[in-house]
């Protein structure tokens, strides 16, 4: 069932499209993803809402049975933005250091200084960086809308489980056109 509806106060919440996650966005699934980050980033400034750039600069040192893709020492142009977001001034940007861009980010006090009351997931990866931000703010208490077509994960059934059966627990999904549709009171 597509997303019904967007708060009149809704950012747009882009995870980790970032240059040392994406280095070149010319495999087809990444190509589309951003594409569709992109239309978003562009439909949420003209319609003067507020978009959210995040990126991962670390990642938590614990025991895991699975190591995280965030390398301990950070290569020159890691952090920076994939170029496709145009980001332009009035975005916000937040550095997280776990896979949640609402943990230790100022991204929560951000959002309610500006009334927010929903957001926009998209981003990578689905069952890790957007899940987690996406639970976050289900316990936030913030309306969530998942733009499933501007986001992918490296493992195919993580993706496809975090689509059909977490995503529709924490919020609405949609497509990026049945969203921007909403933007523009279609």
């Amino acid at each position: 069932m597509p997303v019904t509806m967007l708060d009149a106060k809704t950012a747009l919440v882009i995870i980790d499209l970032q240059k040392g996650l994406i280095p070149e966005p010319a495999e087809p699934r990444i190509a589309a993803v951003v594409a569709h980050a992109a239309a978003l980033a562009a439909a949420f400034r003209a319609a003067d809402l507020p978009v959210v750039l995040v990126n991962v600069a670390g990642a938590p040192r614990v025991r895991t049975e699975r190591p995280r893709r965030v390398p301990p020492a950070l290569a020159e142009g890691w952090l920076d933005l994939i170029p496709e977001l145009d980001r332009q001034p009035g975005d916000h940007v937040v550095t997280k250091h776990t896979p949640g861009a609402f943990t230790a980010t100022g991204l929560e006090a951000h959002l309610k200084s500006l009334g927010v009351t929903g957001i926009v997931l998209a981003g990578v990866s689905t069952s890790n960086g957007v899940e987690v931000t996406g639970r976050q703010a289900y316990e936030l208490g913030l309306n969530t809308a998942f733009a499933t077509d501007a986001m992918t994960d490296p493992d195919a059934e993580a993706h496809a489980w975090s689509l059909t059966r977490v995503f529709p627990k924490l919020g609405e999904t949609g497509t990026t056109d049945d969203i921007i549709a909403l933007l523009k009171g279609a």
